[in-house]
């Protein structure tokens, strides 16, 4: 498995607001502390004052709080941190020429990063923006008096201390997390197996249902293939099922991938693939493609993509009160301004506003019966990964739209 390298720890809509409250009104507090009620030698309500509007941009922004977070809330999150905690802190732990309350702050803000973000990028955070902070020192600080020999060896001494600290807890915890996620997929693995050797006796009996047809007349031969049709469509669907858990379980460690991916010959090709469960519903799908497309990324979790949409429309189609018809399910390939399209398009129920709000976020389902609540999620998870971007239209009754967006490689016809 590739090292996880999680930007924003748990990045719980709740995590990410308490990271925010206390940076708003953290800042504030410390100021009035260190300028009023015990004075050090250097404060500043400007800097204060500008981080405590980072901390208020996590609250006010819902695209940050975003689960599964985008790439662009990965960067704005990953940015305040850097300059909140490192830069800012190494900024006053120089001005204020390393005094105990700084050297004590200046510890505790490696310990804070650490667990905030990802190691490695607590690291490269840390060593950037204590240099950064120093340069800036150098320019545009104030005059401070010369620092002893004994002065520097001992901060440095605890502050090594607490950077040690820091390292080794964050990468225990990265490894623990690690071994719980291959834990839970192994046990997946283990259950798919298990679930998949039931199935292939099932299908046996299909097939031994099937060659007793002949023997029972016109009636019989005809009811005992009806009932081997239905078989084989359980089977299907279970392994269908299986296929699209596993698929949603890696959730939290899609890896890059550099597939070059032709959008017409996925979409046809998880069309063709689809477990239907009537003739009528393969008869429903539609695929127009309009221009040709390539774009980079896997092409078995786009195949997985696709299908989840698949899944969804149909499951929309059953449910409306009229009966399916060729065409209400209609996909399409194309692009427009200069960005591929995959369009998957129903005339299904549909959706009001508060549900559309809410459809990629893990474990929300409008399916309450059968839905995980996950395969919207991890489809918009896919979608990012190679750089695009998947958007709803729908309105209750009126069916529903998904675009996928992705960037362009080659266009054809």
């Amino acid at each position: 498995m590739r090292p996880l390298v999680e930007p924003i720890l748990h990045p719980s809509r709740w995590r990410i607001r308490a990271l925010g409250l206390t940076t708003t009104f953290g800042h504030p507090l410390f100021y009035w502390a260190w300028a009023k009620l015990l004075p050090q030698p250097y404060e500043s309500l400007f800097l204060r004052i500008l981080m405590s509007v980072l901390g208020i941009s996590l609250l006010v922004f819902p695209a940050i709080t975003a689960t599964p977070p985008r790439k662009a809330a990965v960067v704005v999150f990953t940015a305040i941190f850097w300059v909140t905690l490192p830069l800012f802190f190494s900024w006053m732990y120089f001005c204020n020429s390393g005094n105990q309350v700084w050297l004590a702050s200046f510890g505790a803000m490696f310990l804070i990063y650490y667990h905030v973000t990802d190691w490695r990028i607590a690291t490269i955070g840390s060593a950037s923006g204590v240099l950064v902070a120093w340069l800036a020192f150098e320019a545009f600080g104030p005059a401070t008096p010369a620092w002893s020999f004994v002065h520097v060896a001992s901060n440095t001494l605890v502050l090594a201390f607490c950077w040690i600290m820091g390292v080794i807890l964050a990468i225990s915890s990265s490894n623990l997390r690690r071994e719980q996620l291959n834990y839970t997929l192994a046990t997946m693995g283990i259950m798919a197996h298990e679930l998949r050797t039931p199935l292939a006796t099932v299908s046996l009996i299909g097939d031994a249902v099937r060659n007793e047809a002949p023997h029972c007349g016109p009636e019989g031969a005809a009811a005992l293939e009806k009932l081997a049709g239905r078989l084989y469509a359980t089977v299907r669907n279970m392994n269908h099922q299986i296929d699209t858990q596993i698929a949603n379980a890696r959730l939290t460690r899609l890896p890059a991938h550099h597939d070059t991916v032709s959008a017409a010959e996925l979409v046809r090709e998880a069309v063709a693939g689809y477990p239907y469960r009537t003739t009528r519903e393969r008869e429903c799908v539609a695929v127009e493609v309009q221009q040709d497309f390539q774009f980079r990324g896997s092409r078995a979790l786009f195949l997985q993509v696709v299908d989840n949409l698949v899944k969804n429309a149909l499951r929309s189609l059953a449910a409306a009160e009229h009966a399916s018809r060729p065409g209400d399910l209609r996909l399409e390939v194309r692009t427009s301004g200069g960005r591929g399209q995959i369009v998957v398009q129903d005339r299904g129920v549909g959706m009001d506003t508060r549900l559309k709000a809410l459809i990629f976020t893990p474990f929300f389902s409008t399916d309450r019966g059968t839905g995980h609540g996950l395969g919207l999620a991890f489809c918009q998870r896919v979608v990012e990964s190679a750089d695009g971007s998947i958007h709803v239209q729908s309105e209750l009754t009126q069916g529903a739209r998904f675009t996928i967006e992705l960037p362009v490689l080659g266009a054809g016809t």
